[in-house]
């Protein structure tokens, strides 16, 4: 029975050492994973973000100078104008009397200035005759510059009604789509008071505001991504306008980019992110953003695989803020120029080795 017991004793330690062995085999032939690594600011993913809205570059309040009930109102939101079109007409029974007024002025001013005109020419060859006296001459001069000078009065006078009626019937500035109404027929308008929006579609801006920290890294014709949350599409413009007073704006400058032309459904009013790319040696204040793909989840914890000096894949857990299309942004966890694994031909876990493609 004690020799049985040897036997199985001796059995037993053989399998463990031998299975010990095949173990320590395997780790040691495990073949590195290939991986392919980048770093934020390779990627060119170190970005100064800004917030922002999409706007036509061409757009309008139109307004009137004078004050009046509305008679008609000829288009409603969405409608396409040209440019010259009628849009309102506010009452102009003042106007018109107005304008009966002036033109009977200038009739009457232009027979004042005929008839000085004919005396004129008239002493004018009586005194070359010597036939008329110096004062004679000077007063009929005078006379016919009076004459001349109101009738030149009544045809501004008709020039400024023939303005005003501008304002009474407000026709579009340019082709385009109306965006908004504020009033309806029958309403009383206002100096200044906005009573159309148009548009014209087709070009985008976006007006974005940047805190005075990072205004000085951004330049007239830089390029910049503009990411519209609502569409989840991306889309590129380049920096036109940098605002150099924040006088009014609470430290945060204006800077407007216009948008390429894209197919994107995108609409004025939506708002947008503005990412400004910054080279390595304007790094402050800067957006780390890395691909959504990279990305590795572990219940609520998410983290990227990043290497050590080893050569091995190592789980780094970050703090992630906003997503921008196919990129987030990292708050804390990764460095601009650390290195992180975007993709691998094989199962990566912590601690494994890797090869760098």
């Amino acid at each position: 029975m004690k020799y049985l017991i040897n036997i199985i004793a001796i059995a037993t330690l053989l399998i463990v050492t031998s299975c010990g062995k095949d173990k320590n085999v395997t780790v040691t032939n495990i073949a590195p994973v290939a991986v392919k690594v980048s770093t934020p600011l390779e990627g060119s993913s170190s970005f100064i973000s800004a917030s922002g809205k999409i706007e036509a570059i061409q757009n309008a309040n139109i307004s009137t100078r004078m004050m009046g009930f509305v008679d008609k109102v000829y288009v409603k939101v969405g409608d396409k104008v040209k440019k010259g079109q009628l849009l309102i007409a506010i009452n102009n029974a003042d106007l018109r009397a107005k304008r009966a007024q002036v033109n009977a002025s200038i009739t009457q001013a232009t027979a004042a200035f005929k008839n000085a005109e004919k005396d004129y020419n008239r002493f004018k060859n009586l005194f070359a005759e010597n036939s008329a006296s110096q004062k004679e001459m000077d007063d009929m001069t005078a006379h016919y510059e009076m004459a001349k000078a109101g009738l030149e009065a009544a045809k501004q006078m008709k020039n400024e009604v023939d303005a005003q009626f501008s304002y009474v019937n407000i026709r579009a500035p340019f082709s385009g789509v109306i965006t908004n109404k504020f009033i309806n027929n029958g309403d009383m308008a206002n100096p200044g008071m906005p009573l159309l929006s148009i548009e014209a579609p087709g070009k985008f801006q976006v007006k974005a505001m940047v805190p005075e920290s990072n205004i000085s890294q951004i330049k007239l014709g830089a390029k910049a991504q503009v990411v519209v949350k609502s569409i989840q599409k991306t889309i590129t413009g380049v920096v036109t306008e940098i605002s150099t007073s924040a006088k009014n704006t609470g430290g945060q400058y204006l800077v407007k980019i216009i948008l390429d032309k894209t197919n994107a459904p995108i609409l004025s009013g939506m708002f947008a992110n503005v990412l400004f790319p910054v080279s390595k040696k304007e790094q402050t204040n800067l957006t780390i953003l890395i691909p959504k793909s990279a990305i590795i989840y572990n219940g609520g914890l998410k983290g990227v695989y990043t290497i050590s000096d080893q050569n091995t894949a190592v789980l780094r857990w970050l703090r992630l803020g906003k997503s921008y299309g196919d990129k987030v942004e990292v708050l804390s966890g990764l460095k601009a120029d650390e290195k992180y694994v975007v993709s691998a031909e094989g199962k990566l876990y912590n601690r494994a080795k890797i090869v760098i493609k």
